[in-house]
């Protein structure tokens, strides 16, 4: 694990070289509560259950029914001040766990707190180390708050955010007040994040590259470039930008009646070895048999867009909804296997009720594929998560997620979950299926 640590490093020094000269002519003073350095910490544990449901066959990829899984996290975030407008942030983690059917067999899986490696015993990764350099252009002074990866100090509302190193592409992009965080809010993979943003990452959800963001009054315009897994969905990560992947977003931000709110438009675009569907599908017309993805990726080009809306209604609710789509000519590269998705939901504050430290929430996604997917799924292909065997008849991906989390301590959770899947796998011979979770979440 210590090569992932070094690649990381190596990343620091060119933002480094470049912002240290323009910072050191800054004549304007640091403010004296400016924090020099943080730790941070925190752990969840998962347990998630489905019991019976309707299930006349199963592939390699499917869901199964009555079984149990849990998953469990601790994380470390350590971060130091070198210098005016930067931060250097470090996240060892220790894993232990599996998603059900090994995370497997829904599209919009139901818990992101489940990987795509799971094991029995507990294990180390780094999914963070970067350096935010932060340079202020002008307008108001705003206080920053002390959290996980966040220096407690000052920034100008009118700024440029540089980020580079190892971290997440949703961690800049995508984000969302009501619905960003496996942790503290939803768990289902297309409800966190748009479901068919593929954004580039490893096995766990992170990758290498860089980010830039410029602040200006109300407008926020984002753009990064990033690492492809060596193959997808795989642990291991291009450094060299071989395989890559360029995001673009716009944000603006606004209120209504008093309220804010925002709205984002994001878009991909990738470049990798990546097997071409219509190439998998003429194939097995050929032999009879649908051949490995491997045997048939070549480089070649994958995007989509999403756009991403939330807006506070009340100061005990606020709501929030995501579209998004693909090419859908490709295997998925690092997310998930969703070419079309739709999400809208909310989230209400204990407050309205007397329990300011609980908080509750409802969403519905609907997850579809193009129909170059669906044959390759009906000829017995295998996808990121799914894969029957077969596809007899197809239909979209319904699913319906409601939690309550009790605030038991200050920073101690205790959240109950229960989602609704219906055609899981775009299969309408399957299920439907009742997921019961519960999330137990410790932070410092």
């Amino acid at each position: 694990m210590s090569t992932v640590g070094c690649s990381g490093a190596r990343w620091l020094a060119p933002l480094a070289m470049v912002a240290m000269p323009a910072l050191a002519r800054a004549d304007e003073p640091a403010p004296t509560d400016a924090q020099a350095w943080a730790i941070h910490g925190q752990t969840t544990f998962t347990v998630q259950g489905t019991p019976g449901f309707r299930s006349p066959f199963t592939g390699e990829n499917s869901l199964t029914p009555h079984q149990a899984q849990e998953t469990w996290d601790v994380t470390l975030y350590a971060g130091v001040r070198p210098w005016r407008g930067a931060e250097i942030w470090v996240n060892p983690e220790i894993d232990q766990g599996f998603g059900l059917s090994d995370t497997l067999g829904v599209a919009g899986f139901p818990s992101a707190e489940a990987y795509k490696v799971g094991k029995a015993n507990p294990y180390f990764k780094l999914p963070r180390l970067f350096l935010r350099q932060t340079i202020d252009l002008g307008g108001d002074n705003a206080k920053v708050d002390a959290a996980a990866n966040q220096l407690r100090g000052h920034q100008r509302a009118d700024r440029l955010v540089l980020t580079l190193g190892k971290f997440g592409v949703v961690d800049v992009f995508d984000t969302n007040t009501y619905a960003h965080d496996p942790r503290g809010d939803f768990l289902n993979w297309s409800l966190i994040d748009a479901g068919s943003f593929d954004y580039a990452a490893n096995a766990w959800g992170f990758t290498f590259g860089g980010a830039a963001e410029l602040y200006k009054g109300a407008w926020t315009l984002r753009t990064g470039l990033f690492d492809l897994s060596k193959v997808p969905n795989q642990p291991s990560l291009e450094t060299g930008f071989q395989q890559y992947q360029i995001v673009g977003e716009v944000e603006h931000r606004h209120t209504i009646a008093g309220h804010p709110g925002a709205i984002r438009l994001g878009g991909f675009f990738t470049r990798g070895k990546l097997a071409l569907l219509r190439d998998m599908i003429a194939a097995h017309d050929q032999t009879g048999v649908m051949p490995d993805n491997a045997s048939q990726r070549r480089m070649n080009d994958h995007g989509g867009g999403y756009v991403n809306v939330e807006q506070e209604i009340s100061k005990t609710l606020g709501v929030f909804a995501r579209a998004s789509a693909s090419d859908g000519v490709t295997e998925a590269d690092d997310f998930t296997d969703i070419d079309r998705s739709v999400s809208v939901g909310g989230a209400l504050s204990g407050q309205g009720w007397g329990r300011a430290a609980d908080k509750a929430g409802f969403a519905g996604v609907v997850n579809g594929i193009s129909r170059s997917r669906q044959i390759f799924l009906a000829d017995g292909g295998l996808g990121t998560l799914v894969g029957d065997g077969k596809l007899p008849h197809p239909g979209d991906e319904w699913i319906a997620e409601s939690w309550y989390s009790f605030g038991v301590l200050r920073g101690v959770t205790v959240t109950a979950d229960y989602q609704f899947i219906v055609n899981p796998a775009y299969n309408r011979d399957r299920g439907p299926v009742h997921v019961f979770g519960l999330r137990l979440h410790a932070g410092i």
